[in-house]
């Protein structure tokens, strides 16, 4: 097994952070410092047969892997800076250690998930997965429906041009969007290269989890709990299709 990917599981982070620790020296591998393409030696029963250590102190053994959701609230950050009063990292369990996938801005609420599964982590924050977020925003005006076509269309900002995506509209002056990117701050910056500002932004699903549906719905913001094994079967199911892409978008009733 690949060292990132056993640090993983191991619940340090994903394995994109845990190759930023391998990058920055700091994981030890039998007495030397590691390397991206070491590999780790795992027995019958999984177990790791290497001395592994971060910051000197011993890597032993995965931990049971977890997985959580939260509905975040307006000025929560999802960085998990421990000098920060704001920090999602004051909300979060002891034990397990949990890591956001992904982030919603301070500014934006809604559906957060949260594990130690770095293996998911990585499925789910990759671009090659193409993995749907479902958002409701509210603009500070009425828009057109030149605005909706544009939005779904694709809009260019900062040299950068984003993919097609579903939008339909919800009210005067608010509507849904489904996005396969993870670009920063997109729909605000999209919003803004059409002449509007976004005064709420809610993500309400990131694939088969809905803020809106099941047990979800019942989920106040601030508030967070386990997934059931039911739960993180059928996310995991999708994940594990093989046309991702295709599979997102037809069940928005459109093919890529």
């Amino acid at each position: 097994m690949r060292l990132a990917k056993y640090l993983a599981q191991c619940g340090i982070g994903s394995r994109r952070e845990a190759c930023r620790l391998i990058e920055a020296g700091r994981i030890t591998l039998n007495g030397h410092i590691a390397r991206h393409t070491d590999p780790i030696r795992l027995d019958e029963s999984l177990n790791c047969l290497d001395s592994i250590e971060l910051d000197g102190a011993p890597i032993t053994k995965t931990e049971t892997l977890a997985y959580w959701i939260l509905n975040k609230a307006v000025g929560t950050d999802c960085r998990l800076l421990e000098q920060d009063e704001t920090s999602l990292i004051r909300l979060l369990p002891k034990a397990p250690r949990l890591y956001p996938v992904g982030r919603l801005d301070k500014d934006s609420r809604g559906l957060l998930l949260l594990t130690n599964d770095g293996e998911l982590t990585h499925k789910l924050m990759h671009p090659s997965f193409a993995h749907s977020k479902t958002y409701h925003v509210r603009l500070n005006r009425p828009f057109t429906d030149e605005f909706v076509e544009q939005m779904a269309s694709g809009v260019r900002y900062k040299n950068l041009q984003t993919l097609p995506c579903q939008v339909r509209r919800l009210s005067s002056d608010s509507f849904e969007i489904v996005l396969i990117q993870g670009l920063n701050r997109q729909i605000r910056r999209m919003s803004k290269a059409l002449g509007y500002h976004v005064i709420d932004l809610e993500r309400v699903a990131i694939m088969t989890l809905n803020l809106r549906e099941l047990a979800l719905g019942e989920l106040q913001e601030g508030q967070m709990r386990r997934l059931t094994e039911s739960e993180v079967a059928e996310l995991k199911a999708v994940l594990g299709s093989v046309d991702l892409s295709r599979v997102i978008f037809r069940q928005h009733g459109k093919t890529l």
